[in-house]
């Protein structure tokens, strides 16, 4: 570790605390409807699409209404997600002539980009034609992500509200999600990363000459190298301010066409976490009480903060199995230390360790450096992450409800513990309402570890884990971990292009994100119709340090019992077997 190194991480999370409460306030005017200052240039566009899609924005939904129309709003994406890679090959705006997507990965990526998972068994450059990429892949990056944010934004309604039999208007939900919020902020944003040197053009690929010509592993000379080129800042800006992930090129954000100097860096993991952090303002603010986001908060940056450090010290104290063939690993003015292996130059140990705890945090899935290279410790960094159902912060949207189930959870728990009624903000915690929260914590860990342990017993499955013991699990148990919790980076070393993965993975994608949000909904709609429960002497304070620190200690042994034997057959027995 270097100072300067604990700075830039000090930095980043201090101008994401200040962005927390603005960005909060203007999410809740939104989602209240009430006037924004962008509501003169875009209101004219909201009742268009309200005119044309038929929908009444004054006439609310019930909880089972508003899921039916999530599925098939999501159900036709998908669908059109679909044939759309089918037919590329005879649509437009194909310069490079590519065919069409294989049934499998189209459904894989179908599946991926709708649930708001990103995954990508492709490499971005050498599969999709500017239209995919255009009006399938970052169209779902903005309507996954404002899907997400209208279940949250359900959820809270369900707390907020009482005796009612509503919880707002999903189309309504969806379309000033993306109007107000999404669009605005992608637009900034690109305009930010293309000023930066990143690229934005409808051409064809480039091919330029080489300053240093070199040969290749059969001696031939190269003297050209062709440049990948698109409409990547676009695509990059939603994907990282909408949690999705998916990368424009391959190397995704250790590419310099789509991360290329420091500024964009910092920008593009700020942009990862700073709705889904004000999501817990937004949630305080129209509950009545800005304690209770605060308190989430502090949660949230406890848990992501102390991940960070952890990644941070793994990857600067090095590998020990290089440190005895005298490799130096100690950082000086000459050398970066630590374990720089699959990690770009430009950024080091610290601004990777970062990005990849605040991406695995937020349920983004972009890199700036390969997972995979991490030390077993820093890999078992973020896939604990993950496994603890991504809510620190989380995905938008699906973070905040996420922990809200698990905060309902710790009040039904020391409710028992005292003998009496478990209350929060105000409504009793009853068995359906537990019911529904046993669906959302437990179905991810059942997915993982039951599709997890099917690849590695499976001729299929193992035929495409390339390395041995502990790592190889480590990286199929990380895919489907990545993929149930809508991640979707991933540890190098699986060939997850295979009909096996595909089917597989899409269907673990598909459960991962809408099964949860299904009982979320249904919990959303149970407590809105619940009567409001006047405080006494008795009821558990929810905005305390001690109930953060319950929050946090039930949110942990969760994690820790659902997953720990699988840790230990993975990252922790090949953090031993580096100093055997």
């Amino acid at each position: 570790m270097t100072v300067t190194g604990v700075l830039q991480i000090g930095i980043f999370f201090l101008a994401l605390l200040a962005l927390v409460k603005p960005l909060g306030t203007y999410i809740m005017r939104v989602y209240s409807g009430e006037r924004v200052f962008l509501e003169r240039i875009l209101g004219p566009v909201e009742r268009l699409i309200y005119r044309f899609a038929g929908v009444e924005p004054s006439q609310e939904m019930s909880w089972k209404t508003y899921a039916v129309a999530m599925l098939l709003f999501n159900a036709a994406g998908l669908l059109f997600l679909y044939a759309l890679q089918r037919l590329q090959g005879v649509l437009p705006l194909n310069p490079q002539g590519f065919v069409a997507v294989s049934p499998d990965l189209a459904f894989n990526t179908a599946a991926s980009f709708v649930t708001n998972t990103n995954w990508q068994a492709y490499g971005g450059e050498t599969t999709m034609s500017h239209l995919t990429r255009m009006l399938g892949l970052t169209a779902q990056n903005f309507l996954s992500a404002a899907t997400g944010m209208a279940v949250a934004i359900a959820f809270i309604r369900g707390l907020a509200r009482h005796t009612a039999n509503t919880i707002g208007n999903f189309w309504v939900d969806l379309v000033r999600g993306t109007l107000y919020i999404l669009l605005p902020l992608a637009v900034v944003l690109a305009l930010l990363l293309v000023s930066q040197g990143v690229v934005q053009t409808l051409s064809a690929y480039k091919t330029v000459a080489l300053l240093d010509p070199t040969t290749n592993a059969d001696g031939q000379p190269v003297t050209e190298q062709t440049l990948a080129l698109g409409p990547a800042a676009s695509q990059i800006a939603i994907k990282h301010l909408g949690t999705n992930g998916g990368g424009f090129f391959n190397a995704n954000s250790a590419h310099p066409f789509e991360n290329p100097t420091p500024l964009t860096n910092f920008l593009e993991m700020l942009a990862e976490a700073v709705i889904a952090f004000s999501l817990t303002y937004t949630f305080g603010k129209m509950v009545g009480d800005t304690r209770q986001g605060w308190a989430l908060l502090a949660v949230m940056m406890i848990i992501l903060v102390g991940s960070t450090l952890v990644a941070y010290v793994s990857e600067s104290a090095g590998n020990p199995r290089l440190a005895a063939l005298g490799v130096e690993q100690t950082a000086s003015s000459l050398n970066p230390g630590g374990n720089m292996e699959g990690k770009e130059v430009r950024f080091g140990i610290a601004n990777s360790a970062l990005f990849a705890v605040v991406t695995t945090g937020t349920s983004t899935g972009a890199v700036n450096s390969m997972h995979d290279s991490f030390t077993p410790l820093g890999g078992l960094v973020l896939l604990w992450l993950m496994q603890l159902g991504e809510i620190a912060p989380g995905g938008v949207g699906s973070g905040l409800y996420g922990i809200l189930v698990f905060a309902i959870v710790a009040v039904f728990v020391a409710g028992l513990m005292v003998g009496r009624t478990p209350e929060y903000l105000g409504k009793k915690i009853e068995v359906y309402e537990m019911k529904m929260a046993s669906l959302i914590i437990l179905i991810m860990p059942m997915v993982v570890l039951s599709f997890t342990a099917l690849a590695v017993v499976t001729a299929a499955g193992k035929a495409s884990v390339f390395n041995p013991g502990p790592h190889g699990f480590s990286e199929v148990l990380y895919a489907f971990t990545s993929m149930a919790n809508n991640n979707g980076s991933a540890f190098g070393g699986l060939n997850a292009n295979t009909p096996f993965y595909n089917i597989t993975g899409g269907l673990v994608m598909l459960i991962g994100r809408f099964w949860p949000a299904v009982p979320a909904l249904a919990l959303a709609g149970s407590l809105a119709r619940k009567k409001k429960v006047p405080s006494s002497a008795g009821t558990l304070p929810t905005h305390t340090p001690l109930f953060i620190l319950w929050l946090l200690s039930v949110i942990l042994i969760v994690g820790a019992l659902n997953f720990f034997p699988a840790l230990a057959l993975g990252p922790v027995a090949e953090h031993f077997l580096l100093f055997r």
